[in-house]
């Protein structure tokens, strides 16, 4: 168990969080066992819960339960339970599942790694010391940055077609009430980068029957090349192409990692920005807050407060 502090949003005053792991679980059929970290508030009950699916990227750790902690530990001070599973794609687990089927993107597999989180909610709740009956198992949101966005675009209701098969697969889950997706992939009509073939369910994806409630953030300049030539509105599609109640929050000057949501000070950030970390946690929180506390007005008070503050990180729009 470690604990840490984080600084909730209003008030400033530091929050301590209580971080766990790992909580590991047997799931049949699974080349290795599902591990995960929970994440969450010292003290507080009725804690909604926010399912995270980690991207890829090189490094090994960020691509597993033990990253992006800069909005993990923000989330948890705002009073939710964070549960972060490493799923089969982890560069931590390579040389485990190279053979595995599936590999080595297992797109199906991270989706139904969340299934079988909500499915062993109460046991993960127990395992952890301080949490139980802490949790409230009706107010659960996904979240997914890059690949761990389209991992929850599937879960919010978007359908592919498996490139094995020809099936179209269908793996909303629908436990989850609200999402948010994190320079997320978008549209498959226009990949022309090398990751094209590498990945070709991305060339499948439907955002038309995603019907979740849903928190699109972008960077403006987030331009993914090694998928395609579109520039940073690709990342905008799951909003633009997606129906409503959808919202889209466009970050000025954000790259692909958002400021540095991945990790502390780590190479993939090429636009390392603390205030940017914290104004996505902010947001982010707000929105999810409201969506699965129906009338809270975070969410509404948080976009009136950027529409007309000074020096906005961004811009918000909703359908």
């Amino acid at each position: 168990m470690n604990a840490s502090t984080a600084t909730a949003n209003t008030s400033g005053a530091p929050v301590p969080v209580l971080s766990f792991s790992p909580v590991v679980l047997s799931v049949p059929g699974r080349p290795v066992d599902l591990e995960v970290r929970v994440t969450a508030p010292e003290t507080g009950t009725d804690l909604p819960v926010i399912l995270l699916s980690h991207g890829q990227g090189p490094s090994n750790n960020l691509s597993s339960l033990n990253g992006y902690a800069p909005l993990v530990n923000f989330w948890a001070a705002q009073g939710f339970a964070v549960i972060q599973p490493t799923h089969l794609t982890s560069r931590t687990l390579s040389h485990l599942v190279a053979d595995a089927p599936g590999a080595p993107f297992f797109w199906r597999s991270r989706a139904e790694d969340m299934t079988h989180l909500l499915d062993r909610l109460d046991v993960i709740e127990k395992a952890v010391p301080l949490l139980a009956g802490r949790i409230d198992h009706t107010k659960v949101a996904v979240a997914g940055h890059s690949f761990g966005g389209f991992t929850s675009s599937l879960l919010l209701g978007a359908r592919v077609t498996d490139p094995d098969t020809g099936e179209e697969v269908s793996l909303i889950e629908p436990r989850i009430k609200a999402g948010v997706l994190l320079a997320s992939p978008g549209r498959g009509d226009v990949l022309n980068g090398p990751m094209a073939d590498a990945l070709p369910v991305f060339g499948t994806i439907d955002f038309s029957t995603m019907t979740t409630p849903t928190l699109v953030v972008a960077g403006d300049e987030d331009d993914s090349r090694h998928f395609t030539d579109m520039g940073p509105d690709w990342h905008a599609d799951p909003y633009t192409l997606g129906v409503g109640p959808k919202a889209l929050l466009t970050l000025f000057g954000a790259g692909h990692a958002l400021g540095g949501i991945p990790g502390y000070d780590v190479a993939e950030t090429t636009d390392e920005s603390p205030e940017r970390v914290a104004a996505v946690g902010r947001l982010t929180a707000a929105y999810l807050r409201a969506e699965l506390h129906p009338g809270d007005t975070t969410w509404q008070t948080a976009c009136d407060a950027l529409a007309t503050g000074p020096n906005p990180v961004g811009r918000v729009e909703s359908k």
